[in-house]
């Protein structure tokens, strides 16, 4: 009877499966650490906003006149552009930008300008006080250019026209793919470099050697539990906070299908990492330095807490360069824009790339006994 290497696959898959969950761990690196921080930034609630008001020029706005310079070296407000039109609408859409103003010349009225806001209702913690800023600065300016005439510049506002009502992107939102994306990097990274560590210091790798099962085998069995038990994670860690804290899946089912797909993605090259550090490691206290080489940077800069643009500018590059920042933004991107997988195509095309070379680094180092 011809031995079935499938079968015994699964039977490795099983077996390594219920040793995942009697690890104390794997639980607690896997689910119960982005849990509690979901918890907490859940109760927290609000907006992601930061104190600094972002701002976009209209591109058909007078910007040689007093008002504009005043408004423009005002403490506080940062002058932003962006390269699409899209870009543009996903961060004014997700109150990133307190407001976009325009500044039109008067013909034929006592004022020689007008003003213009427009935001949304995702921005509601910060249009109502750049409006009272740009009141200020129209004052200012008023005072310093004219002693007998009224205003420098009317400003046009009307709150129903001119602030959009669209869906509220709560901290959840943000929070909730970062924490899933730490998830899969902790279990991927320290999981499958302290399993295969275990196996060959254990021996057990040498006795799956006297069996016929081929080593191929062996890892897809081994891997195969660690992504099994860390999907089943995704779909508790999604479900907690759709159900409990109203995060946003736009589309249902398909949205939530397709986080399911990014997590997969991500899980199988956060694996490599573990594969790699399994087999430079010499015994199991150096795992956790190599390890968390690998694992603390993209946590602390892979836009797990805050976006990168939150980083100064010589770091940006190299927080945009991480695999896991991609993973998150391509979450974020499905979960609330509405984008589909094709969509984040180059978000999955630099992970998949980073997966080749990880991958490439884990055949040679990888050792079996």
């Amino acid at each position: 009877m011809k031995y079935n290497q499938v079968r015994a696959m699964l039977a490795i898959t099983r077996a390594s499966l219920r040793s995942i969950t009697r690890s104390p761990s794997a639980v607690i690196f896997s689910f119960v650490f982005p849990f509690i921080f979901i918890l907490v930034f859940g109760f927290i609630g609000g907006n992601s906003g930061k104190s600094t008001y972002k701002i976009v020029v209209d591109s058909a706005s007078d910007t040689m006149n007093d008002l504009f310079s005043a408004i423009k070296n005002t403490e506080g407000v940062r002058i932003v552009s962006y390269q699409s039109a899209r870009e543009m609408k996903t961060d004014f859409d997700e109150g990133k930008i307190a407001g976009i103003i325009s500044i039109s010349k008067n013909s034929g009225t006592v004022e020689p300008y007008s003003i213009q806001l427009k935001s949304t209702t995702a921005s509601s913690d910060k249009w109502p006080q750049l409006k009272s800023l740009i009141d200020r600065k129209i004052a200012e300016v008023s005072d310093k250019k004219y002693s007998n005439r009224p205003v420098f510049a009317v400003f046009k506002f009307d709150a129903k026209r001119d602030i959009a009502v669209i869906r509220e992107y709560k901290t959840i939102d943000f929070i909730l793919p970062g924490q899933l994306g730490f998830s899969l990097l902790s279990t991927g990274v320290f999981g499958v470099a302290f399993m295969f560590f275990n196996l060959r210091n254990t021996l057990v790798l040498k006795r799956f050697f006297a069996t016929p099962i081929s080593r191929t085998y062996i890892v897809l069995g081994e891997g195969l539990s660690r992504v099994t038990f860390q999907m089943l994670t995704a779909v508790v860690i999604i479900a907690v906070g759709y159900f409990f804290f109203d995060f946003t899946l736009i589309h249902g089912f398909t949205t939530f299908f397709e986080m399911l797909v990014l997590s997969f993605i991500g899980l199988i090259v956060f694996m490599g990492f573990g594969y790699i550090v399994s087999g430079l490691a010499k015994n199991d206290s150096t795992i956790p330095p190599f390890a968390n080489l690998i694992t603390l940077p993209q946590f602390l800069l892979g836009g797990t807490f805050f976006s990168a643009e939150a980083f100064p500018k010589w770091l940006q590059p190299i927080s945009k360069a991480l695999p896991l920042t991609h993973l998150n933004t391509a979450m974020r991107s499905v979960a609330f824009e509405g984008q589909n997988l094709w969509d984040v195509k180059a978000e999955i095309g630099i992970l998949i790339l980073w997966g080749i070379a990880v991958y490439a680094i884990a055949i040679k180092v990888f050792k079996w006994e």
